[in-house]
């Protein structure tokens, strides 16, 4: 049922408004170590936190959103670290996260009103004038569903009345904060807060692949995570307009703002948004109207804001923290992040960090937000196997099944321009591409590999010795190119059964063997180890 409580001071007198607290009412979804499905809410997350095995949102990015809100707790109760070595006995001892649920717990009530009239919990009350007439359905909260925020796109799909309930509400809005893609707003800021509440900035998170250490449990997983710092946690940012010093305005663009610890880093509120509070048929408290518009921009985040960043170096030299590609699936990526770890010559971070874990098992899961221009492709993400002490053999693993995947890629792309050569003798340039991607067999290699690639990374967690990664390595590539022989063939399946047809696909499949084989290909394809 939905929760009506009176108003408090300075409200009218009488009246029950809907009030909704994430501390009170479930709002993560859980799995506990039993292997039972439950909700909970934030402080029950934090109690409970070695007795569930993780938190899941409905995407990976809303799955990352929660988990950052629940760091910022654990660092603004000052349930973190202080140094390497007590970050190390708190990981190794499994030091419960109770402080951080107490102080939760004893936070005024007021504070974590998700639909307060002054201070809404995570919201800008500024908006409020605006709501009625400049808000949107509910979707427009939803990263995947809100679609273009462009002025001119057709919005209908936005005006959808259907409800949002408000435990929904409250995981898409941390979501939109971490992760909002730019573009342009619907409200209008000449006629409210002022011209720039309508150019939304890409999220902090937006832009890059965010990597998460996951442990055995939820607690684990927290503190694996938690960076160990001596110094103020810096502010929580309960609501937009309770801050120590005044946020930025929106009647020009200002200079971004300093990050000023990680409780802060962790609940910027890169969106300016109102939501609306409606009880549905059921008795529920849900969101029927939305307001998102321009929030908080930061001044370029210092490399001790962004330990967990796997960096790639440009055409220009220049490094940049490792992007989500739409080409380019994450796995292909890897050696970029074991890199990260066996690399570690820049002080201690998370990587050097998770290098001192002797004796057990983590794993690295990666997070990114495609985009194109304002409107959302996918997520995407992958869990990789981290081994302390076995980084450099990791690496390796990683760097030589990359490269034999795009050797094996290449020669799939030489045999189908021979089939091309025999098939088309006399085509016209505007086809070539068509033509040639009919015999390509490339797509379904790369669906293929990343299974392989995988098990191969598995299977160097547990080598002995570097003959043993080695034997992994040949056998890996043995699958790849048994599995591109018969990818080859499929595609070939569609020539006509003539003398061309014929020779088109005899010559294909010379040209691969002769490349899978030749002089040039790794010596992993050719059955011997380095």
């Amino acid at each position: 049922m939905s929760e009506t409580r009176p108003s408090p001071a300075g409200e009218p007198a009488g009246q029950l408004r809907p009030r909704w607290d994430p501390r009170r009412q479930a709002c993560i979804p859980a799995l506990t170590t039993a292997g039972h499905s439950t909700p909970v809410t934030l402080v029950q997350a934090l109690r409970q936190a070695d007795d569930l095995l993780g938190i899941s949102g409905t995407t990976a990015g809303e799955t990352v959103a929660l988990l950052e809100y629940l760091l910022a707790l654990c660092y603004a109760s000052g349930t973190c670290p202080a140094t390497v070595n007590d970050w190390r006995d708190q990981v190794h001892d499994n030091r419960p996260l109770t402080d951080a649920a107490d102080w939760l717990d004893s936070r005024p009530d007021e504070h974590w009103d998700l639909f307060h009239p002054a201070e809404p919990l995570g919201q800008n009350a500024l908006l409020a004038p605006y709501l009625d007439e400049h808000g949107a359905g509910p979707a427009q909260l939803v990263i995947e569903h809100a679609g273009d925020y462009n002025q001119l796109f057709d919005h209908h799909h936005l005006e959808h009345p259907a409800p949002l309930p408000a435990d929904v509400a409250f995981r898409a809005m941390l979501t939109q904060h971490a992760y909002g893609p730019g573009g342009r707003a619907r409200i209008s800021g000449k006629e409210t807060l002022g011209p720039t509440l309508t150019n939304l900035a890409t999220g902090r998170l937006g832009a890059r692949i965010r990597v998460v250490a996951l442990g055995q449990t939820l607690g684990d997983t927290l503190r694996l995570n938690l960076m160990p710092t001596d110094k103020a946690p810096g502010r929580f940012n309960r609501t937009w307009t309770v801050a120590p010093q005044p946020r930025r305005g929106f009647l020009t663009k200002p200079s971004g703002r300093r990050v000023d610890g990680p409780a802060d880093l962790h609940t910027v509120l890169g969106r300016s948004i109102l939501m609306r509070p409606a009880v549905t048929e059921d008795g529920q408290l849900a969101v029927d109207r939305v307001l998102v518009a321009a929030g908080e921009l930061l001044e370029p985040l210092p490399t001790y804001h962004m330990q967990d960043a796997v960096y790639d170096n440009t055409a220009n030299g220049a490094a940049k923290p490792l992007r989500p590609s739409a080409s380019r699936a994450m796995w292909r990526e890897a050696h970029a992040l074991y890199a990260a770890v066996a690399d570690r010559d820049h002080g201690p971070d998370i990587y050097d960090r998770l290098a001192k874990l002797s004796g057990r098992r983590l794993n690295l899961w990666t997070v990114g937000l495609i985009a194109k221009q304002t409107t959302v492709v996918t997520w995407v993400s992958d869990t990789f196997p981290f081994v302390p002490g076995r980084e450099r053999d990791l690496r390796y693993a990683a760097e030589r099944g990359s490269l034999i995947a795009e050797y094996v890629a290449s020669c799939l792309s030489r045999a189908a321009y021979v089939a091309w050569t025999v098939t088309y003798p006399n085509p016209k340039p505007a086809d070539k591409s068509s033509q040639i991607a009919r015999f390509d067999a490339g797509p379904e290699h790369w669906a293929h590999t990343a299974e392989p690639f995988h098990v191969l990374l598995d299977e160097t967690t547990v080598a002995q010795d570097e003959a043993q990664v080695d034997e992994a390595l040949v056998e890996y590539a043995a699958v790849l190119a048994k599995a591109a022989r018969r990818f080859l063939r499929n595609r070939l399946d569609s020539l006509p059964a003539n003398s061309r047809g014929y020779q088109a696909q005899a010559q294909a499949i010379r040209r691969l063997e002769s490349d899978l084989t030749g002089t040039k290909a790794p010596d992993e394809l050719k059955g011997d180890r380095k």
